[in-house]
């Protein structure tokens, strides 16, 4: 079952704008991204798998939100086709090069705003004890 963590609306308010069409597929996206970021993770779940602590479902809505604007800045449509681009132009905004590598097949490009969001909830870095 495909767990979603944020809907259009927290994204809406999260950048400001409406909601771009097909949203709920760039949620998911995400929602898969911040899933593999967070594979060694350990926080408490319901039956379907979703957070139960009310702080751990803020942090993986915010990571989420952050996961879909960064994609959308760098002209990702959540595919990870991304890392071919040499140059992007979204309005006043253009992009060109890169300063890395893509990231590598079963990596993750993550959103630094998701990352931080992850790490003040306690989920990054992934630590068991």
């Amino acid at each position: 079952m495909r767990r979603l963590y944020a809907t259009p609306e927290q994204l809406s308010a999260w950048t400001g704008q409406a909601a771009p069409p097909g949203a709920e597929r760039l949620l998911a996206r995400a929602s898969e991204d911040i899933d593999d970021a967070l594979l060694t993770a350990c926080y408490a779940v319901d039956a379907v798998g979703g957070p139960t602590d009310p702080k751990i479902a803020a942090a993986l809505a915010d990571a989420v939100c952050a996961q879909v604007e960064y994609q959308a800045a760098t002209g990702d449509d959540g595919t990870g086709a991304q890392s071919r681009w040499d140059s992007v132009s979204i309005g006043p905004v253009a992009l060109s090069g890169r300063r890395q590598a893509p990231p590598g097949p079963g990596e993750v490009d993550l959103a630094p705003r998701a990352h931080r969001a992850l790490t003040r909830a306690g989920l990054l870095p992934g630590v068991i004890w």
